[in-house]
């Protein structure tokens, strides 16, 4: 196997050791409270070493749903400063070169050998799969940060200087060697006793839920980004084409469905607000005990004006969702009160935002419908997925709900949209994984043949790559991959970076800002009328500022960033504004400037300094 670089100098920073030398820290030892001379002698050691690891890469609850915050429909206060007009990203802004998982995976993988005459051969390739998989899971990080990055795959010493100060790899090259890590691990990953109701520690469903998420996210990425963004030269297929990825995330998609005995819960929201993770769909996830691992802020993460980014659906978030009987909303029908367009919708759409009539707990404990908080919501439109229906949470952090990580749902669409850009979709394999989630969010379920002319629009018109040759059934997978999975891991974000479209983060209305909820004529004079609360829309240049109930209203003209207008002027869509930016170089990011300062051959990635 050829020897590649492995920079670890950015560790340091990100561990906060930045007074010892590169020999100090590559002679620490990777792991405490045992020898590590004679350690994996044992399955139990083998399966603490990979609880360890599992501990550690385990994704939190702000990197479940706050992970997917800076789309293209969601509204936040500001934004990352990665899409900022008013900020100009580069290496010295740039973090998050830290390769410690490298060192510790490596190490399992160097050194487990020793047991290998004291455990079956089956318990012993389950464990290797458990740490090839991790080692692929965390450089699929990586390369979408990155894209070239190094691969390595033994534990470093000191004296290896021509790995530690060496160049990066081709992405294509790391991805390969992450496919080999995957295939292993999808083929000796055990379910058995590892699959468990709790879904937490790694099973063969995991991986192989996650092995068609990333050869996915390859295959699309490569399909529609036309060039390895970190050196803008055309992709060279040496070693995986496109197709040979989707090939791989239909199989392992398909395996799941196949064997691993999932199902569609009848109560989409109570995935999110139960104590416990409901194993029929959820495939991995974290069940928040209180003396174990504490609680969660999930509820007020959505409900805060200081905690988080004051998250808001948008009026194209809301257009995604369609109608009970299976056709989309028309342009008349998008502009209409938020006290009735949730009329006859798919279930999804108020599970997912506030519409009328959700009932909660309010302070006291009593039955009441949850109203709008305009003083953290910027659209109107309040999200309300995986919020638990509680006012005493909404400014607290005592969630003690479950987490799904990987749901069912994920897997059938990624097989869907797999087996459609090969070519190989029919009725049945759409009834069986999109028609089927779309019955059980109580929508018709049509095969479509003909584009919903706003969703073509909407993928097509001032893109730099529109997807003009997007085919009718495709078209309907983006969208129900929005309405079945809206805030849950950074998928939306990561689906519009391998559509190639990750533009439309900034095009949003006129390019300006978020567009929220239609408010008519009437409501924008005399008040909105949510729930038995009247909301204002005052004249800013008359004082109002904004609160619970009050949005001040600006000309479109004077807006500037954090501000409201009415798209017609005196009524309309509410408009929050906030420039952003996007380049095609941001399809990766700089490397740091700690990182290449210490070692130059790593390079920089094209177009960012």
């Amino acid at each position: 196997m050829k020897k590649i670089f492995y920079f670890l100098c950015a560790s340091f920073i990100a561990l906060g050791i930045s007074s010892c030398s590169i020999e100090d820290f590559l002679t620490r030892e990777p792991i405490n409270e045992f020898s590590a001379e004679t350690y994996f002698a044992s399955e139990a050691e083998l399966e603490m070493y990979a609880n360890g690891m599992l501990n550690s890469y385990m994704p939190d609850y702000t990197e479940t749903a706050g992970g997917d915050a800076y789309n293209d429909l969601i509204a936040t206060k500001t934004s990352t400063d990665f899409f900022r007009s008013d900020v100009e990203w580069n290496s010295s802004r740039q973090g998050s070169w830290s390769w410690g998982f490298l060192r510790r995976t490596n190490y399992m993988l160097d050194n487990m050998s020793r047991a290998k005459e004291k455990v079956s051969e089956e318990i012993y390739n389950h464990y290797e799969g458990v740490a090839r998989f991790w080692r692929a899971y965390n450089y699929m990080t990586r390369i979408k940060l990155f894209s070239d990055v190094p691969w390595v795959e033994h534990y470093v010493q000191p004296t290896d200087t021509a790995i530690l100060y060496g160049p990066r790899d081709d992405r294509e090259y790391v991805f390969h060697m992450m496919t080999e890590d995957l295939k292993f691990a999808c083929a000796n990953v055990m379910n058995g006793k590892f699959k468990t109701d709790e879904r937490s520690v790694i099973c063969k469903d995991i991986v192989e839920a996650f092995a068609s998420r990333f050869f996915l996210y390859e295959a699309s990425f490569r399909e529609n980004v036309h060039v390895n963004p970190a050196t803008n030269k055309p992709w060279t297929n040496q070693y995986e084409t496109p197709q040979d990825l989707y090939r791989l995330a239909q199989t392992y998609a398909k395996d799941v469905i196949d064997n691993g005995g999932y199902s569609l819960v009848k109560d989409y929201p109570s995935l999110f607000i139960s104590d416990k993770l409901i194993p029929q769909e959820v495939i991995w996830g974290k069940t928040f005990l209180t003396d174990v691992n504490g609680r969660h802020s999930y509820t007020r993460y959505f409900h805060s004006s200081t905690l988080g980014q004051q998250y808001s659906g948008t009026k194209d978030l809301v257009r995604m969702f369609l109608k009970v009987d299976g056709t989309p909303i028309s342009d008349d029908e998008a502009r209409q009160s938020i006290n009735t367009e949730f009329n006859g919708r798919d279930s999804r759409l108020s599970a997912t935002v506030l519409g009328p009539g959700r009932n909660i707990l309010n302070e006291s404990g009593q039955p009441a419908h949850e109203t709008i908080d305009f003083s953290f919501c910027k659209t109107g439109y309040q999200i309300v997925k995986w919020c638990v229906p509680d006012a005493t949470h909404f400014q607290n952090s005592i969630d003690e709900t479950s987490i799904p990580i990987v749901r069912y749902p994920e897997v059938l669409l990624n097989y869907a949209e797999a087996t459609e850009a090969l070519g190989e979709m029919t009725v049945d394999i759409w009834n069986k994984t999109v028609g089927a989630l779309r019955e059980r969010a109580g929508v018709t379920n049509v095969y479509p043949t003909e584009r919903d002319p706003w969703l073509y629009e909407y993928y097509t018109k001032d893109l730099v790559n529109p997807a003009t040759n997007i085919s009718p059934v495709m078209l309907e997978i983006r969208r129900e991959r929005v309405t079945e999975l809206t805030f849950e891991s950074e998928l939306r974000q990561n689906d519009i970076y391998r559509y190639g479209q990750a533009d439309l983060v900034v095009r949003r209305y006129k390019g300006v800002g978020w567009a929220g909820i239609w408010v008519t004529e009437k409501e924008a004079a005399d008040g909105l009328v949510f729930e038995g609360m009247t909301y204002t829309f005052e004249k800013a240049s008359d004082g109002a500022t904004n609160g619970t109930t009050c949005y001040p209203i600006k000309p479109e003209s004077d807006a500037v960033n954090t501000d409201w207008f009415f798209s017609e002027g005196d009524h309309g869509y509410l408009v929050y504004k906030y420039g952003l930016k996007w380049e095609p170089r941001k399809y990766c990011r700089p490397i740091p400037l700690d990182a290449y300062t210490i070692n130059p051959a790593l390079g920089q990635n094209y177009d960012w300094k």
